[in-house]
């Protein structure tokens, strides 16, 4: 599997070139993650919202599984060329969307330990969210 199509690689180039102006202004620039990539052999985890020029230079946040989730940059080249047990590969998250920006996801990865908990717990509460159909009014 490509682990990023041609729109993914497009939107994030266009969010690094955003982060870029932003730095230049003084501005903070907090996107949303756009990939996740993952181990599916581990707790291995990266989800990222920019892609730098060299079209190989993610940023994001990695978590390789040790508890320590972090902010940083990774290469697409070096995750994609990972040889795993059994011939897996890592893959692209397929059903990935969030409207939780990246600070949200660093601050609840490095609560929980990592980004699959924080995944879990952003979803986790957006169900308790939820309005209950038996509160609706007849009238």
């Amino acid at each position: 599997m490509r682990l990023l199509t041609p729109q993914l690689h497009a939107l994030l180039r266009a969010n690094a070139i955003t982060s870029l102006m932003c730095d230049g202004k003084g501005e903070r620039f907090d996107p949303v993650p756009l990939v996740k990539l993952f181990n599916p052999a581990s707790a291995a985890t990266w989800i990222a919202t920019e892609l730098h020029e060299d079209c190989d230079t993610l940023f994001g946040l990695t978590d390789l599984g040790f508890g320590c989730p972090e902010l940083g940059v990774f290469s697409l080249d070096e995750i994609a060329s990972l040889q795993l047990p059994f011939g897996l590969a890592i893959e692209r998250d397929l059903l990935f969307i969030t409207d939780k920006p990246l600070s949200a996801w660093a601050d609840m990865a490095r609560r929980t330990g990592s980004i699959l908990q924080a995944e879990f717990e952003f979803h986790r509460r957006a169900v308790t969210e939820l309005p209950n159909p038996k509160d609706k009014g007849d009238g």
